[in-house]
């Protein structure tokens, strides 16, 4: 049976985020709220967190996982960003973005894309989920809460509760999120190129 906890979406309980980073630490798997619906998302050395993600979402070895992170900084740590990719990462942090970038040594091999080497890697712009990455000091390994089947992402907390008690370890209620997914940018080449437009606008990219 997975825990429930409501945190505040504008001012979250410093409890209940220490509580669920320690859930993340010890192994879970939890369901958090972003700027683009609900997510699924695990410690970044959590092998067996990412076959539950796997299974819940029926992925194959080709999906891009998105490493969610706290701020630009530690983005900067997991992907190779040069000077123009750096400008146009600032312009659109924090933000509905998912960011296709060459994956650095820190991020574990399991992760990457098989052939190109690139991982997913965003900083949501959502009061929750930011709290959550800063008491944790690292990212997370998250993929949108987009169950096998389903036209759109699930909504409610509750809902995902019933649906998932006993595939997740906590799920985090942290008001309505919406379900357009993030705008997906490719930045691993020399122009930026659109893989899915989503939420977030495309000016930061001169697009």
């Amino acid at each position: 049976m997975s825990q429930f906890f409501s945190i505040h979406a504008e001012t979250p309980q410093a409890r209940l985020i220490k509580q669920a980073a320690d859930i993340v630490r010890g192994g879970g798997l939890v369901v958090y709220p972003t700027d683009s619906c609900y997510a699924l998302g695990c410690s970044l050395d959590n092998k067996d967190g990412l076959e539950r993600i796997r299974r819940i979402r029926s992925l194959d070895d080709k999906h891009h996982f998105t490493l969610a992170c706290s701020d630009l900084s530690q983005l900067g740590s997991y992907a190779k960003v040069d000077n123009r990719t750096f400008r146009m990462l600032k312009a659109a942090t924090p933000g509905s973005y998912t960011f296709i970038l060459q994956a650095t040594k820190e991020v574990p091999r399991r992760v990457w894309h098989p052939k190109k080497q690139t991982v997913g890697l965003r900083v949501p712009d959502h009061p929750v989920a930011l709290a959550l990455l800063e008491e944790l000091g690292e990212p997370m390994l998250s993929t949108t809460l987009l169950l096998p089947g389903e036209e759109y992402p699930m909504t409610d907390a509750w809902e995902i509760r019933d649906r998932l008690e006993r595939d997740v370890d906590l799920v985090i209620e942290g008001g309505y999120c919406g379900t357009e997914p993030t705008t997906v940018v490719d930045l691993s080449d020399d122009y930026p190129l659109v893989l899915r437009e989503g939420k977030g606008v495309l000016t930061p990219f001169g697009l």
